[in-house]
Order: structure tokens, then sequence, then C-alpha cells
């Protein structure tokens, strides 16, 4: 408790120092601009009959708080950063097998830059297929009316520019705000919309209604708690110091988080496991015209294969969040640099040798340690779905993969302005 005690005066005492609390003001300002974006909507959509087609469809509802609310209200931003996050993954996949992406990754920030450049360069075709699918499914549902070409290309790029609108204010948190700009966004979405889904669960009370809300509570605090445990859990593994000048050597700890890659594996996940229901629905409500039948049967085949709430469903989305958090770990966390920073300072883990000795080592308890952050990731990820089959309250676990975002911002947010606060003191010293 004190913990987390001396985390709330630190932040308390953060807001006194101007470069934080310009941070912050920005990240603020970023937000209710976010949310201003979110409820410009883009024309032609029936308001009425959207809101009925996102209660009765599990899939949108869930599509709808990983954006933040903008696809309910099918704004100008309603693909959200969903087309920027599945560019981000290809392209990091991608540079595990071009050489040239690899060697941009290893070019520090030049290298970085160019990154940054493919990847928005890819988004921009994703956010246009993503944004030709939710056309074809609002308009089987007879939500939308069948476009002209004209208007339907200016819906396209409307929607294609709200999703590169967010990836320049995720870029303006990164540069000028507090935290990782994308996280932050869906943060921000997510953390809009728990009001009304709350309201939305209370409006209807009953004895049994009244009981599953208990149980779904009680298990909703256990998620929190073991989010918390896992962010905030580490293997401490020693090392040694060599002596210089006759004196003996130091002795420290090189700490290896459990969850070394944060809330990232979550969203890369969510997005993916989302984008083959979207493909799917999108190919079985192509005009008979256009749809040969074996493109209806494999888009109605995607669709209830990757139908949220069934057991293919959470089964594909547990191993990927186990995937991405193996991989996104070995993109924070290198060995071989850990390795050659711990040499070029002089230091050693015990029994180990420099070098290809020790960053063999780190390699073996990293991949050991991450196994158990990625196994309890993913069994959390799907526990709010398994528990929405036994108590039936779909509108707070449509929230459960929301909690788990919304609690590793917090706590990323939370390291982020320690390390101002320490920067700040450091150089004041």
């Amino acid at each position: 408790m004190n913990k987390y005690l001396k985390k709330v005066r630190l932040f308390a005492s953060s807001l006194s120092i101007g470069l934080i609390r310009k941070k912050i003001l920005i990240t603020l300002l970023i937000f209710i601009l976010f949310r201003f974006i979110s409820h410009v909507p883009v024309p032609g959509v029936d308001p009425t009959k959207l809101q009925q087609l996102f209660g009765q469809n599990q899939f949108l509802s869930l599509l709808d708080i990983f954006s933040g609310g903008t696809l309910a209200n099918f704004s100008i931003a309603a693909l959200g950063l969903n087309p920027f996050i599945t560019a981000s993954v290809m392209i990091n996949l991608l540079s595990m097998v071009i050489p040239r992406l690899e060697e941009l990754t290893k070019e520090g920030e030049y290298g970085q830059a160019k990154i940054n450049l493919y990847t928005r360069i890819a988004a921009v075709p994703l956010a246009v297929i993503q944004a030709m699918g939710m056309y074809a499914i609002l308009q089987n549902q007879q939500i939308i009316t069948q476009l002209a070409p004209l208007n339907l290309l200016a819906m396209v790029v409307i929607m294609t520019t709200g999703t590169m609108i967010l990836v320049f204010l995720s870029d303006l948190i990164n540069e000028y705000g507090i935290g990782n700009g994308t996280s932050s966004l869906i943060f921000a979405g997510i953390v809009s919309r728990y009001p009304l889904t709350a309201a939305q669960t209370f409006s209807v009370v009953g004895p049994q209604r009244i009981f599953n809300l208990v149980i779904f509570g009680a298990l909703s605090l256990l998620l929190i708690a073991g989010v918390i445990m896992i962010e905030e859990a580490a293997l401490r593994l020693p090392i040694r110091y060599a002596r210089r000048g006759g004196q003996g050597g130091g002795q420290s700890y090189l700490p290896i988080k459990i969850n070394t890659a944060g809330v990232m594996p979550i969203i890369f996940a969510l997005s993916l496991v989302l984008l083959p229901s979207m493909v799917g629905r999108a190919l079985a409500n192509l005009p008979q015209q256009l749809g040969a039948p074996f493109l209806v049967n494999f888009g109605n085949g995607l669709n209830q294969f990757f139908q949220p709430g069934t057991v293919s469903y959470n089964l594909a989305y547990f191993l990927m969040v186990v995937v991405f958090t193996f991989f996104y770990t070995t993109v924070v966390f290198k060995p071989e640099e850990v390795s050659e920073q711990l040499r070029k300072s002089g230091a050693f883990i015990p029994g180990i040798r420099p070098g290809k000795a020790t960053e063999a080592r780190l390699r073996w308890y990293l991949y050991r340690v991450t196994a158990l952050g990625a196994l309890f990731l993913g069994i959390i990820a799907v526990l709010p779905s398994i528990v929405q089959g036994f108590t039936k309250i779909s509108t707070l676990s449509l929230g459960g993969t929301g909690i788990l975002i919304v609690i590793s911002v917090v706590l990323e947010l939370t390291r982020s302005i320690e390390n101002l606060v320490q920067t700040y003191e450091y150089e004041t010293f």
C-alpha cells in the first residue's frame, strides 16, 4: 500500500514541474480533440438503425469499444487506429525476413524514422480496404443506402483521412505528450465508453442480474489485481562489477520484467483477431453479381470461425496474445545489446563469461520469464468472454479486454511520469 501511496505523491509533486505539467496538458488537449473528432459523423448514415445494430451485434460492439466509440457514431474516425496497428504488425514481421528492413531496425533514429514512414504508407491502403468492408456490412444491413461511385469514393477518402488524423495525434503525444500515443488514444476512447456501458448494464435490475453483477465485479477485481501483479513483477538478475583501482567491485541487479512488451501485444492481437471477421463479413455481403459462391462461402466461414465469444475465436485470441508477447519482447529487449552494455560498463553475471555466453544466458532467462507473462495475459484476455457465457452480462464482458488496456496504459503513464521526475531531479542536481 505504501508503494502506491508513494506513486500518488510522486504524481502530485510532478504537477509542480513546468515541463511535466506542460506534457500532461498537451496530452489532455489531444484527448479532447480526439473525442471531438469521434463525434463528427460521416454523411448518409441512419444513426438510429446504427445504434440498434450495435446493440444486437457482439462483433461490432467489441470493435466499437476498441475504436473508442468512433464506430457507433460512424464518425470520420470510425476505423480508429486499427489500419495503422495492422500495418505496424506487418512491417515488424517483414523486417524479420527482408534484409533491407532488418538493417533499418539497427540504424538507430534514422532507421526507425524510415520504418515509421513505411508503416504510415502501408496504413493507407489497409484503411481503404477496411472502409470498403465497413460500407459493405452497413449497406447489407440497410443502414446506409447504396452509394453512387463518386459518393462511395468520398466516404472512403473521409474515413481514411480520419484514420491518418488519429495517427498524427498519436505522433503528437509521442513527441510532446506523455506515454505511447497509440495506446493512449485507445485508452482515452475506452475510458470514455465506460459510463455508457455501466448505465446499460444497470438499466435492467433483477435478483439473478444482481447476483451475476456481484460475480462479475469480484472477477473484475481479480483481473485488475492480476494485471497489476504481472505488470509490476520482474526477475532481478544479480550482476557484479569488476574491480577497478584495487577497490572491490559492486553488486547490482538487472530487472527482466515478466511483461516486458507492455500493452502492445494485447492491442496487436485484438486488432488482428478482428480483421478476419471484418473481411469475412465483407465477402459474405458482396452483391451477387460481384461475389462468386466460393468467396461468399469463404466469407461466411471466416465470420463464423472468428465470431466473438466462440471457442475458435477465444483460442485464436489467446494464441495471438501469446505470440505477440514473445514477438514484441524481442523488439523491446535485445539480449545482444544488453550484453554489450554490460561488457562496456565492466559488469557481468556471476559465473557467466561476458559476450556470447552472457547473451545466451540473458535470452534463456528472457524466454522463460516471458512465457509466464504471455500465458497469463492470454488467459485473462479470454477470461471475460468465458465469464460472459455464465453471467450473460455482455456489456461488461466486452469491456474485459478494455480493462487490460486501461490498466496497462495507466501503469505505463505512471512509469513515464516517474522517469521524467527522476530526469528533472538529476538535471537540477
